[in-house]
């Protein structure tokens, strides 16, 4: 029987982490499925719209070998999500262990016999942390950027 799995994420301003998480979930399934949150998801759900579009997001992690298939996440409910995509493993990072939301979601997939596993968070980077950055330099004047 194959094993599919589902890791969801904004995947913006695309780093280590991400792939660490893409390729540990890979490692624990037949099949992966990389579900690209969208734009208008990204800012009803974090705040924050994407510094880069949904379209070269989905290329990007679509071209991983550690994805099998790259898909635009557009539903708020993950039960939606999984109702139109399929999936018997469920991805997540480990900050949602042990919260209202964490164990929210365990028992609606548990429901449907979705599996959730945990990855741990990376901590030393994250996609804030470079958003943050660059805003921090594109407030900087350029002669300072440039040295001069």
């Amino acid at each position: 029987m194959t094993r599919i799995g589902y890791a969801a994420g904004a995947f913006d301003l695309f780093h280590v982490g991400h792939l660490n998480i893409l390729r540990m979930a890979k490692a624990r399934c037949d099949y992966l499925i990389a579900g690209v949150v969208s734009d208008e998801l990204c800012l009803s759900t974090k705040g924050v719209e994407p510094v880069v579009p949904l379209q070269e997001r989905l290329e990007i992690v679509g071209s991983l070998d550690c994805v099998d298939r790259a898909v635009a996440e557009t539903e708020p409910d993950r039960i939606d999500t999984w109702k139109q995509v399929g999936f018997d493993i469920f991805f997540k990072g480990d900050d949602w262990r042990g919260t209202p939301k964490g164990l929210e979601l365990e028992r609606r997939f548990a429901e449907v016999n979705v599996e959730v596993q945990y990855f741990p968070y990376t901590m030393h980077t994250s996609s804030t942390k470079l958003r943050e950055a660059l805003q921090a330099l594109s407030r900087r004047p350029m002669t300072e950027l440039s040295g001069t």
